[in-house]
């Protein structure tokens, strides 16, 4: 009788991995926040999701589950971006062997390290407190309806950027303009998409990169979303939306892969040893919903607004609040 209670145990240890590793895999990239339904969906579902993906429970596995996901999630982004990276990898090694920066690539290259500064200092600071104090349901409600308030505003508000289709030219302050121009190469021949967004990102000077890369910080609290804040600083900045959109996705591959791989070590613990085959089918489960959520969004953002995620998290959130603090 106990082995069978074992293995419906460790069945549902799969059901639960691969539930969450889904949602990590959309919800990640998609401007709705992963950490604030991390926290929601166990807690509608209840009963043992409640208890084993509890946040704010030291004993729950949730922090050992979430690592290798989040791992998942970044090597779907390096695999997606894999000729950004490269070409980026290459520009930095060029630019520390010259001394000088003087390619867009360089350029891009050091504008993503300072830029990831200010999320990296403030997660190691931050992260545990926030995630402590602020997990639970009824918060993460609260925090899904300030990001769609901010979607909407964005979309609605001074950031009218958003109403750019495609690209820009440097505008003031080394913000990138909602004008639609062609980038040329030294020939006078039109470069590629994804190179031509990535030009247009070197321009960005390094206090407006760090002003958008310290958007990040607002994904540490659930229900904010990273991706979301990102592009929305993005805009702010005059950028257009698919700019933005891949600026936000380059920025998060770094963030997401350094803290998961910090973390990775609390997977491996003992205590969790009955999670690690349960990790491991999610984390594939989230590498698949990451790889198409990006393919996705990508062109989604080349001429759609952020209005129908701004409407979703204000819907989710409202329905949380009244759930979590009033009927339950």
């Amino acid at each position: 009788m106990s082995s069978i209670s074992t293995s419906l145990t460790s069945i549902e240890h799969y059901v639960e991995a691969i539930v969450l590793g889904l949602v990590q895999g959309v919800t990640e990239l998609f401007p709705v926040s992963s950490l604030g339904h991390a926290v929601l969906i166990p807690a509608f579902i209840g009963g043992s999701w409640a208890s084993d993906l509890s946040m704010t429970n030291d004993k729950s596995p949730y922090l050992a589950l979430i690592v290798a996901l989040h791992v998942a999630t970044a090597l779907a982004l390096l695999l997606f971006f894999r000729d950004d990276w490269v070409r980026v990898v290459q520009g930095f090694i060029s630019s520390v062997k010259r001394k000088r920066i003087r390619t867009p690539y360089e350029k891009l290259a050091w504008l993503l390290i300072f830029s990831t500064i200010p999320v990296g200092l403030a997660g190691v600071v931050l992260d545990k407190v926030l995630r402590s104090t602020l997990g639970k349901p009824v918060y993460a409600g609260v925090f899904l309806m300030i990001n769609g308030l901010v979607l909407y505003l964005a979309e609605r508000g001074p950031g009218k950027a958003l109403n750019a289709k495609k690209g820009g030219r440097r505008g003031r302050g080394g913000a990138v303009s909602d004008t639609t121009v062609r980038e040329l190469d030294k020939h006078g021949r039109e470069l590629p998409p994804d190179i031509a967004s990535d030009v247009r990102l070197a321009r960005l000077s390094v206090k407006n990169g760090m002003v958008v890369g310290a958007a990040q910080i607002f994904g540490l609290f659930p229900g904010l979303s990273r991706s979301g804040s990102t592009i929305v600083a993005g805009l702010f900045k005059g950028m257009s939306r698919e700019d933005a959109a891949r600026f936000a996705f380059l920025l998060a591959t770094p963030v997401i892969l350094l803290a998961g791989l910090y973390k990775l070590p609390t997977l491996m613990s003992s205590q969790y040893s009955a999670w690690l085959g349960p990790a491991v089918v999610g984390a594939l489960v989230a590498f698949v919903a990451s790889y198409l959520s990006v393919k996705f969004l990508v062109r989604y953002f080349e001429n759609k607004s952020l209005m129908p995620f701004a409407v979703y998290c204000g819907v989710v959130g409202a329905l949380s609040v009244v759930y979590f603090g009033i009927v339950k």
